[in-house]
């Protein structure tokens, strides 16, 4: 079997850390079951980012569409930034109690990958950024990665179940697998192009046996105009300057005719190395950076009781507003008591902190996965990343 909850699991509660299970044993023993305000919020990002992608709502709607709360959250692929709630609940603590670790880690994870998403979006512009790194994580969570890894800003995900999840065909190129039972890169490549649909772009993976400079003249000769790209997933004890490697097969294609050849490249980028490559590369395969992208550490606390504010040390209690001026783009925290200011810049504040759900009844709309893409793009356009 695979060691993995089902949504049963899941929804009844089994998913929790037991000192929430001994909680609840203690609360009903004594007959305590008051009225709480809880909140999401992250004091800080990963690795020094400015703002994070909201992710994961959707899922977190689903499991809390079973209980008896309120429920105040920025949207599914909201911008958000440290110390602004993005989820709030209301009602009674034992209906809430065991869901903590559950609700934590469906945006915890999700909002990471979407938020590493974006970033490599807005580092590589134009130049398609397709998620390769299914194979680094447990199937089970394949389509969670993939679905919010596309919202985020990926092109393209390679996963066929992920694909069906966004509504998009899934992408991909050949693998090494392919070439080493050929035994040659350009035999491999003919057989893909005498097999596959005239629609699956021919794309040549070009670094199993040969010199990538060498190989990529050899593809281009097989196949000529059909060759749409090159993949160089060169292996990093072979990369030395991969700028170099690039810059030099480039020259070789371009002396030849062979321009229309576009270039891609995947194999352990980073962040950093996007901007180093962008003059010469066409599109991204990424894997690992974004399969396994530093999770926002959302916390989910208490800050009212009974109507009054309370909060542990470190946070703040009370219920709260998030404002954004839709001119400006400041932002605000102020307590949900408290009417809005105006915005220095004469324009009026929205909250997107809004009502969600109330009591299993959802009071906004779905998006689907290429509508939340569209939007998280246009938020991040021109948005600095450190």
């Amino acid at each position: 079997m695979f060691h993995t909850a089902d949504a049963k699991d899941i929804i009844e509660g089994k998913i929790t850390d037991v000192y929430f299970d001994r909680t609840m044993k203690v609360l009903r023993a004594e007959g305590i079951n008051k009225t709480v305000r809880v909140e999401f919020i992250a004091k800080s990002l990963p690795e020094k980012w400015p703002w994070g992608v909201l992710a994961g709502l959707e899922e977190a709607l689903h499991l809390l569409q079973q209980l008896p709360l309120r429920v105040r959250a920025m949207q599914e692929g909201s911008l958000f930034y440290p110390y602004e709630p993005v989820m709030e609940l209301e009602g009674k603590y034992q209906d809430m109690c065991v869901y903590e670790t559950a609700l934590l880690g469906l945006l915890c994870q999700a909002s990471g990958i979407a938020t590493k998403a974006a970033r490599f979006k807005s580092l590589a512009g134009d130049r398609p950024v397709i998620s390769f790194g299914a194979r680094r994580m447990h199937p089970v969570l394949a389509p969670m990665i993939e679905r919010n890894a596309f919202i985020g800003g990926c092109d393209g995900v390679s996963v066929i179940k992920s694909g069906e999840i966004i509504g998009e065909d899934p992408m991909g190129t050949m693998p090494h697998a392919l070439v080493i039972c050929f035994g040659s890169t350009v035999e491999a490549l003919r057989a893909y192009d005498r097999t596959l649909d005239p629609k699956v772009k021919r794309v040549a993976l070009i670094d199993t046996f040969l010199d990538e400079k060498f190989e990529c003249l050899n593809v281009a000769e097989a196949l000529g105009e059909r060759l749409h790209a090159v993949r160089f997933d060169t292996p990093s004890s072979r990369r030395g300057n991969f700028y170099r490697i690039l810059e030099e097969a480039r020259w070789e294609l371009d002396m030849r005719g062979y321009g229309h050849v576009k270039f891609y490249v995947s194999g352990g980028i980073k962040e950093e190395d996007v901007t180093v490559l962008n003059p010469l590369v066409d599109g991204y395969g990424i894997g690992t950076s974004i399969s396994n992208a530093p999770v926002i550490d959302f916390a989910m606390d208490i800050m009212e009781v009974d109507g009054k504010p309370l909060a542990k040390r470190g946070k703040w209690s009370g219920a709260k507003r998030v404002l954004a001026c839709p001119q400006c783009g400041t932002r605000k925290i102020i307590p949900s008591s408290v009417a809005p200011p105006p915005c220095p810049c004469g324009g009026i504040f929205n909250d997107v902190l809004i009502p969600v759900m109330d009591h299993g009844k959802q009071l906004i709309g779905s998006r689907s996965p290429a509508e939340l893409r569209k939007s998280i793009l246009a938020a991040i356009e021109g948005l600095p990343l450190a």
